[in-house]
């Protein structure tokens, strides 16, 4: 059985961004009809340089051209991104305060049941999905593996020499790790490394520290390109432009393997409907743009615009499909 523990300061972080954003609540009110009439914040809850921060402020860049109106994003990292959800769950429903993030939003709540601050359903209004990315299954080169198929052999034949690294705790890529190691029959015999960061954990595959990763192309295609690492599959339904020869984990024998780094805009809970659907209607507008789709492609991501209501659908159906995932590979916070 995989278990995992995180440091005693979660519930500290916590509780002080709650103070945070009670206070934020305090804010005056505001007059919808000309929306908006000064800057808007948008809050990643992520380092910068991160997948979700480099998404955020190629969208936030676009925002403020559609909204003419200045739109500012503003990091508050922590506590696996629950910081700064924290900060904005709590914040005024008034649209000048709004919050980025990926599919970890959608994860934290099945895990961190008991330290949870905030509702991840409850507390926010979904505004529009905006993008999603494959993830990169890589290894270091010196792992004896050039397809899924024989680092799963490699795997099973040797367990305790192969370990997995993820950037962080129900990141995507860990659930993706989860998944794949579920699948091939080896949950609880290699163990998932946790790191703070993508950066970090790179640095250790690269080295040979670590022997296989699960992450963005954002981060890992630049050392899979520069040899550093060898791609074994991505996790998309169909191959990577930036990779054509590499094969998709379906193409790799796991049949029912299909995993997205998606990424979305939220509100606070309450915020009018009218402010929703105006960001909704400009989120659809910059989503469709050639310069977006071709800037995203160039990162590894592509556009998957969904409106206000399908997002909130869709975040229903990733958040049981975790679920699923998160007890089959009996992944646990203590």
């Amino acid at each position: 059985m995989n278990r995992y523990t995180r440091r005693n300061f979660l519930n500290t972080a916590l509780a002080a961004a709650g103070l945070a954003g009670a206070a934020a609540v305090a804010a005056p009110a505001f007059a919808q009809g000309d929306y908006p009439t000064r800057p808007i914040t948008i809050v990643v809850p992520h380092a910068p340089g991160g997948a979700v921060d480099s998404t955020a402020r190629l969208f936030a860049d676009k925002l403020k051209d559609e909204l003419k109106q200045s739109v500012v994003v503003e990091n508050r990292a922590g506590a696996s991104g629950m910081i700064g959800a924290a900060y904005v769950a709590r914040a005024e429903p008034d649209g000048y305060t709004l919050y980025f993030n990926a599919s970890i939003h959608a994860i934290n709540p099945l895990l961190y049941k008991k330290n949870i601050k905030f509702d991840a359903v409850k507390d926010f209004a979904p505004v529009s999905m905006l993008a999603q990315g494959a993830l990169i299954f890589s290894v270091n080169p010196h792992v004896p593996a050039n397809s899924v198929q024989e680092f799963v052999s490699k795997l099973k034949a040797d367990p305790n020499k192969y370990t997995f690294v993820t950037s962080g705790f129900g990141s995507a890529g860990h659930l993706g790790a989860a998944q794949f190691l579920h699948e091939a029959n080896l949950t609880g015999d290699i163990p998932i490394v946790l790191y703070k960061g993508a950066a970090p954990a790179l640095q250790d595959l690269v080295g040979g520290q670590v022997s296989a990763m699960m992450d963005p192309m954002l981060s890992s295609l630049p050392h899979v390109k520069a040899g550093k690492l060898r791609a074994l599959a991505v996790t998309g339904r169909e191959r990577s432009p930036l990779l054509p020869d590499v094969p998709t984990m379906r193409e790799s024998g796991f049949k029912d393997f299909e995993f997205y780094s998606w990424y979305g805009l939220w509100a606070p809970a309450k915020v009018p409907a009218a402010i929703v659907k105006k960001l909704d209607a400009a989120s659809a507008k910059i989503m469709a743009t050639p310069e977006i789709k071709d800037r995203l492609a160039s990162l590894g991501f592509e556009s998957a615009y969904k409106n206000s209501a399908d997002f909130a659908k869709y975040i229903d159906s990733e958040m049981a499909r975790y679920q699923k995932i998160i007890d089959a590979a009996h992944i646990t916070v203590e």
